[in-house]
């Protein structure tokens, strides 16, 4: 099979790829690009582990063949920190134990991002509602929309002249 160029820009950085037409945006993320903080589960959307938020929306990135990324700016798990800082969601992730094993965490911080770029001061049922999509084994969920919360917690009171 021909392969075909395939252009993103992923966490910031323009990309031009070759990729089979079958592959999946997964599929580039962690094989041709090494981003391996997306997880590969069920392969049917069902689990969340592979959240990425394409052109500000999450996405399951084993639904979303190559060819449908072209021309988006992807975000994923890798691209969240900046400058060898956390980025707050992942700090309070970490402070709020919302993460035991790990494995589906790449995919809620994913999904909260995503959330929290159009929404910036959610409620716990929306927090709820947006990760509805990440199941997670070991029950994180509570520590989750903790720290959801507190990272907008957090940015009102910087923006508000505290912290």
């Amino acid at each position: 099979m021909e392969e075909i160029e395939l252009h993103l820009t992923v966490n910031n950085l323009a990309c031009t790829l070759m990729v089979q037409p079958c592959s999946t945006l997964l599929d580039v993320l962690r094989e041709k690009l090494g981003l391996t903080g997306t997880k590969q589960a069920c392969g049917e959307g069902d689990c969340g582990a592979c959240v990425v938020v394409m052109d500000d929306q999450a996405v399951n990135s084993c639904l979303v063949l190559a060819a449908q990324a072209e021309g988006t700016k992807i975000i994923t798990v890798e691209g969240l920190a900046m400058n060898g800082k956390l980025h707050p969601l992942q700090h309070y992730f970490a402070e709020k134990w919302a993460f035991q094993c790990g494995f589906c965490t790449p995919g809620m911080l994913m999904s909260c991002y995503a959330l929290l770029l159009h929404n910036p001061n959610p409620n716990a049922e929306e927090i709820r509602q947006a990760i509805a999509g990440n199941l997670c084994r070991c029950g994180s969920y509570q520590g989750v929309v903790e720290a959801v919360l507190a990272t907008t917690k957090m940015k009102h009171e910087v923006s508000h002249g505290g912290v």
